[in-house]
């Protein structure tokens, strides 16, 4: 029997009861299904929890004021501001005034790298990353180098995992910052944030540089331990809405006394660390929703670390030749990401659609590439099989029948893609 995640049922909308909720247009997307929905792309986005959203309703209608605004109903959302930044300051073991409020993970990650890089160019013009970051990162870098800034890319070895050793010896005597993600949203590797910025600052120590420690921990909330202290970085990325938050409110971290160019100039809001009226509704709601996923952490893993291990197990045993990418051990506990040799990935997550399963084939921001996946090609994947890359990411509304169901819909997809003459010429 197939369950249902009560927040990703797609509901039947009647433009006549509720002719508000449509636009002219959208008729054909807000439809009912007409199956129960199994969603398994957490990694992409996470549903809204009931209590963010009652959170944020009076910031919408009664408490409406610009926090920048002295009379009282700007000082009333000023207060709540705060009060988020506060509830958030707990949960990174860090000060109030150490959290920046953005757009989102994206502008979070741009703001730290483009910010130190620029603060420091007059000390030197190297920045160290990895071959796997995300592309707020990557793309970052690139332009940065547009910008007559040096950067290196260190690889990872075959399960995604880079070596602290690596990263500490590509440090250089112009080196500024140093950028490596806690999480890799593709595969769910976890890398040894603590050891990298350890050996980086001994290295930093020895030749007598201010280096930047930056993480984008996007994929790290409601599952690991986001302690900056006990991580040892100075800048820190996060975005709401893959903790159960909304949509478009980001969280930087920068530790007091980090040198940073504003990315966003003009009002001087967050202390001239990111110019703009803040989100008010939007950044109660993620307060809330951190505070809770930082409450339910370790009975949400070791839910979905249950669930995870199941798939794990049980995909090679259905499907022949599929392979598990990245670290069977250190990895996320609710990712799964698998290749099934000579298939490519948009059928298989059709087949999966069909069936009322959502799943991806990587990172949601690149999804329409027709490119493998540049994280699977680096742990040494061919193009042709990194093409068809299936990710599987739970929440802590999965249930033990969302994975029977899928993997019983999965074998039988992936069977009869199987059985079509151009999957049986292509692999002769």
């Amino acid at each position: 029997m197939v369950s249902v995640c009560p927040h990703a049922r797609i509901a039947s909308i009647s433009t006549s009861r509720n002719p508000g909720l449509l636009w002219p247009g959208n008729e054909e997307i807000v439809q009912d299904t007409g199956t129960n929905t199994i969603y398994l792309d957490h990694a992409a986005t996470t549903p809204l929890r009931t209590e963010a959203l009652e959170a944020m309703i009076p910031y919408f209608t009664e408490v409406f004021g610009n926090p920048s605004s002295i009379h009282t109903l700007g000082q009333a959302a000023r207060k709540a501001l705060e009060s988020a930044r506060e509830v958030v300051s707990k949960v990174l073991d860090c000060r109030a005034s150490e959290v920046v409020f953005t757009g989102g993970g994206t502008e979070s990650d741009n703001a730290a790298i483009r910010g130190g890089a620029f603060a420091l160019k007059q000390t030197g013009n190297h920045i160290v990353t990895t071959e796997v970051e995300h592309h707020a990162v990557l793309h970052t870098c690139h332009q940065l180098e547009n910008f007559g800034f040096e950067i290196t890319y260190v690889p990872v070895d075959s399960d995604g995992l880079v070596d602290p050793e690596d990263v500490a010896a590509a440090v250089t005597d112009k080196t500024v910052m140093v950028s490596v993600m806690y999480v890799n949203n593709e595969i769910g590797t976890v890398q040894p944030i603590r050891e990298i910025s350890n050996l980086v600052r001994e290295r930093a120590e020895a030749i007598g540089r201010t280096i930047l420690i930056h993480t984008d921990a996007v994929q790290a909330a409601g599952y690991l331990n986001l302690s900056v202290k006990e991580l040892g970085v100075d800048m820190l990325s996060l975005s709401a809405h893959k903790f159960h938050g909304p949509k478009g409110v980001g969280i930087l971290y920068i530790k007091r006394g980090t040198p940073l160019v504003p990315l966003l100039m003009g009002g001087g809001q967050e202390r001239e660390r990111r110019s703009g009226t803040e989100n008010i509704a939007g950044i109660v709601g993620t307060a809330t929703a951190l505070k809770l996923s930082e409450e339910e952490r370790e009975s949400t893993s070791i839910h979905c670390r249950v669930l995870r291990d199941r798939i794990i197990a049980a995909i090679p045993e259905l499907i022949p030749g599929a392979l598990l990418n990245g670290h069977p051990i250190k990895r996320l506990d609710n990712n799964v990401n698998v290749c099934f040799p000579g298939l490519e990935a948009e059928p298989v997550l059709l087949g999966l659609d069909l069936k009322g399963i959502f799943a991806s084939s990587g990172s949601a921001c690149s999804t329409a590439s027709l490119e493998p996946s540049h994280v699977l090609t680096a742990i040494g994947r061919p193009a042709d099989i990194a093409r068809g890359s299936l990710r599987v990411t739970l929440g802590k509304e999965t249930t033990d029948g969302d994975i029977d169901y899928f993997l019983e819909t999965v074998q039988s997809v992936v069977q009869r893609l199987r059985e079509l003459p151009s999957f049986r010429a292509h692999n002769r």
